[in-house]
């Protein structure tokens, strides 16, 4: 919702509508969904202009009912804000945050858009939910406050003209899901206030708290200080009582034979997002109060992948694949107070299923809730503006008897990052990256006929695979045809050796470094080693972690050229699965010329 003056702008998940002084105006049907609404400041650009945050990576930008343009965003945006407040010197500058963490400022004109800056995500954080302009340093010039997901609050000031700086940040144990800047708790002293997502307000002041000897109004400070807290302490002792007191209550009554045992409410935020950086799905659980365990599992294969910030205890249980189709069972001790879990998951393209996440809280009576993702076929891919068309592409055809409904009902099935949701028109585009191999994937179709375009040719059986099965299921007869390129088999394995190239050094290292630090523990030095040697030695804790970080990295990309090998032969019609041990000791010590060869002359 956004209010300017008599207008209201309102938005659902794909609908917005405007209204003045409570009449409706202007109407809207975006192609997906909404995440947030926006109108410039209407007495600096005296035109309504309302801006529309949407989850394919772009703002809308609106006039009356109709698009006027659209913005390509480097990721989906979550929350938008006016520059410093009210759209900077021209009114028309838009700060956006995207729920991969990125930061950005956009001019929107009357007939395009301008960037004017962003920032990455180099340290890794979580999206940004929430933005306020403030100026807390009392410098002049208004700060920029960011509160993120991952619980963290940043400072961002302008020392150049364009650029901010990371001056401040602070970080909280839940998702920050408002923030503001005022003058709150004392006269004089400006704070920047948060409201976290299980109902915790946080105050950060400019306030100095800690102040030694001096005159008696220093102290004075630290008495009324102690005070606040004392009173703080009784109100938490009382609030304690009264809750034994009920539990007690409750226990007595549940003994007795009218009693009715009711399963208590609890609402979980979760988000479940692919890493475009390290091509694996972040699983965020959220709760009111505090997590006991945290069960997961898989009917697919995945790997668990470690996350720094997890405090949780993990055990494994061992799964019997073949009756329940169990491939993952893990679960997820959490400390105290913990009310955020954050996992990390990395999937196979061309196996498809679902992860279960079943979240047991610390509430009696017990309870436990359980949620559901779907890993799709082709899990990997991610959606983006546009794709480079020199590279060598696969083609396949559909043709049949289906509606434009349908064939879109299968592609949001195959690939993340679709709309639900029918689009609108009598054809849709849809761009694809691979974000594990940067391969790429076009998508075109309609009522009748869909187009699926690659570089990848394991990309294509996935989807040939995938579609004729949705199709059979609803007794639907395709025509399907493809056009392979033989170039793009080099193509492909062109951009995966450098990555298994390092993977293969990484993990010969790693074995090295046991042997090279008992040597280096007889010999008291190191000077007699090959400097190669030295380098791995005062590298090991690095490299120890980075390969702890990327578990089964070596056997995805051995896997991912196998299914290549095979499936560039499926084309042709032959089965080559009896010569793959052959291909597994080509790859052991082998060059890029190497390994193409061994793809021609099979």
């Amino acid at each position: 919702m956004h209010i300017s003056g008599a207008d209201l702008f309102l938005c659902a998940s794909y609908i917005y509508n405007h209204y003045c002084d409570c009449k409706d105006q202007h109407y809207f049907l975006s192609g997906d969904k909404i995440n947030d609404v926006l109108c410039l400041p209407v007495d600096k650009v005296n035109c309504i202009t309302p801006v529309l945050a949407c989850q394919d990576r772009v703002l809308r930008v609106l006039q009356g009912s109709n698009l006027l343009y659209e913005v390509e965003l480097p990721g989906p945006p979550t929350v938008l804000a006016l520059s410093n407040g009210n759209g900077g010197d021209s009114g028309e500058e838009i700060v956006y945050g995207t729920s991969d963490g990125k930061l950005g400022v956009t001019q929107i004109t009357g007939t395009r858009a301008i960037p004017r800056w962003e920032i990455g995500n180099e340290k890794k954080r979580g999206g940004i939910l929430c933005i306020d302009s403030f100026d807390i340093l009392g410098d002049g010039v208004k700060e920029l406050l960011v509160g993120r997901d991952d619980g963290m609050i940043e400072i961002y000031n302008f020392e150049s003209a364009d650029d901010p700086v990371l001056r401040h940040d602070y970080a909280l144990s839940e998702s920050i899901s408002a923030i503001q800047g005022g003058c709150v708790g004392k006269d004089g002293y400006d704070e920047i206030l948060a409201a976290t997502y299980s109902g915790w307000l946080t105050g950060l002041t400019t306030e100095p708290v800690h102040r030694e000897g001096g005159s008696g109004e220093e102290l004075k400070l630290s008495q009324e200080m102690q005070n606040k807290i004392s009173s703080l302490r009784n109100e938490l002792e009382q609030l304690q009582i009264k809750v034994l007191q009920e539990r007690e209550k409750y226990q007595q009554s549940s003994h007795s034979s009218t009693a009715v045992s009711s399963v208590p409410a609890f609402s979980v935020n979760d988000k479940f997002t692919l890493n475009k950086d390290d091509a694996s799905y972040s699983l965020i659980l959220e709760v009111q109060t505090a997590i006991d365990n945290v069960l997961v599992q898989s009917d697919v294969p995945l790997d668990l992948l470690d996350v720094d910030k997890n405090s949780a205890v993990v055990s494994f249980s061992s799964c019997d694949s073949e009756p329940n189709s169990n491939f993952l069972l893990a679960t997820y001790r959490c400390q105290a107070n913990t009310t955020r879990l954050e996992l990390k998951v990395r999937s196979i393209e061309g196996q498809y299923g679902t992860l279960q996440a079943y979240v047991t809280p610390r509430i009696q009576p017990k309870t436990c809730q359980v949620l559901q993702y779907q890993i799709k076929p082709l899990s990997l891919h991610q959606r983006t503006h546009s794709i480079d068309q020199d590279r060598p592409m696969n083609t396949l055809m559909l043709k049949g008897q289906f509606s434009f409904a349908e064939i879109h009902s299968w592609v949001v099935f195959c690939l993340p990052e679709v709309p639900e949701k029918t689009p609108a028109g009598e054809y849709i585009t849809f761009y694809f990256q691979n974000t594990f191999l940067g391969t790429q994937l076009e998508s075109t179709y309609r009522k009748g006929e869909g187009y699926f375009k690659s570089d990848n040719i394991s990309t294509i059986s996935i989807l040939k695979d995938v579609l004729s099965k949705e199709a059979t299921k609803r007794k639907i007869n395709l025509n399907i045809s493809y056009d392979v390129n033989e170039e793009s088999v080099r193509h492909t394995l062109k951009l995966i050796h450098p990555k298994l190239e390092y993977q293969q050094l990484l993990a010969k290292k790693v074995h090295l470094i046991d042997a090279l630090r008992e040597l280096q523990v007889h010999e008291g030095n190191v000077d007699f080693l090959l400097p190669k040697y030295r380098s791995i030695l005062e590298e090991a804790d690095q490299l120890l972690e980075e390969y702890k970080r990327q578990p089964a990295h070596l056997e995805r990309l051995y896997g991912m050229i196998t299914d290549l090998f095979i499936d560039k032969f499926k084309f042709k019609g032959t089965n080559v699965k009896t010569k793959v041990p052959l291909l597994l000791e080509v790859l052991d010590g082998c060059d890029q010329d190497g390994l193409i060869a061994f793809f021609d002359a099979a």
